[in-house]
């Protein structure tokens, strides 16, 4: 039996204006639970911004954001957090200096909300490796327990922060550029990890690989100039004369 809604996250005429600048205008997005959302688009045409308005960076200068139904337009990024909304390589920083599992277990701790527990006996740490090792394992990391995070080649440093960022136990989790500056295995990889992390929530990402978002996505919203023209799959919209002109031509000129 549901007792909520399908639509987990909806945006209603969302606007961002800076200095009469106006990046994101009019925006209407119905995020599906326990979809993968993707929003692409050319450089320049708010995605950043947009992002900024849903994870609480910015506070939009007209429209609402709501989350299962309440309405968190004015709420920060550590109260929307507390609600379950986690933004990737932006709280889930990592520590170099730290192990991949101390890494995961600060993260733990701060999901528990309390002390980091720096004066208490190792024991209680301890008591959470199991947990952190299951997260680890989640995202392949399993083997790399006691490497430092700063050893870690840059593919399997953005798995360990998806990792910490499981760890804060989100149900919609918003992915920020999550293949940026990878090579094809590393690309690859965490595609499968993220078709992975989608089997127990939402994830919405902002994305230039456009193999991966044909990919993963189940919902494509294409943001030209501060507005979505087109939203649907990705035969839907990259068959759309728009988003041809737009992005996808441009893409592949």
């Amino acid at each position: 039996m549901k007792n909520k809604s399908d639509i987990i996250l909806e945006t209603k005429s969302l606007r961002k204006e800076f200095s009469g600048f106006v990046a994101v205008s009019g925006v209407n997005l119905k995020v599906r639970r326990g979809s993968i959302h993707a929003i692409i688009g050319p450089n320049g045409a708010g995605k950043t911004t947009l992002f900024n308005l849903l994870t609480k960076v910015h506070q939009p200068t007209d429209g609402t954001i709501e989350f299962n139904g309440r309405d968190i337009t004015g709420l920060s990024s550590p109260e929307i957090a507390r609600l379950g909304i986690v933004r990737s390589f932006q709280i889930s920083a990592i520590f170099p200096e730290l192990t991949v599992l101390e890494n995961v277990r600060i993260a733990l701790q701060c999901r528990r909300g309390d002390s980091f527990d720096f004066w208490k006996p190792k024991k209680t740490l301890f008591r959470m490796n199991d947990e952190a090792r299951g997260y680890l394992e989640s995202v392949g990391l399993d083997d790399s327990l006691n490497s430092m995070a700063g050893d870690l080649p840059y593919g399997r440093r953005r798995a360990l922060e998806i990792a910490t960022t499981l760890a804060m136990e989100p149900e919609l989790l918003l992915l920020d550029e999550p293949t940026a500056g990878m090579g094809t295995e590393d690309i690859d990889r965490t595609a499968d990890l993220i078709q992975r992390c989608a089997k127990d929530r939402t994830i919405i990402m902002v994305e230039h690989n456009l193999g991966v978002v044909a990919r993963l996505a189940d919902t494509i919203s294409v943001q030209v100039r501060g507005q979505v023209v087109a939203e649907g799959n990705y035969e839907t919209v990259s068959a759309d004369p728009l988003v041809k002109e737009a992005y996808l031509g441009a893409a592949h000129a």
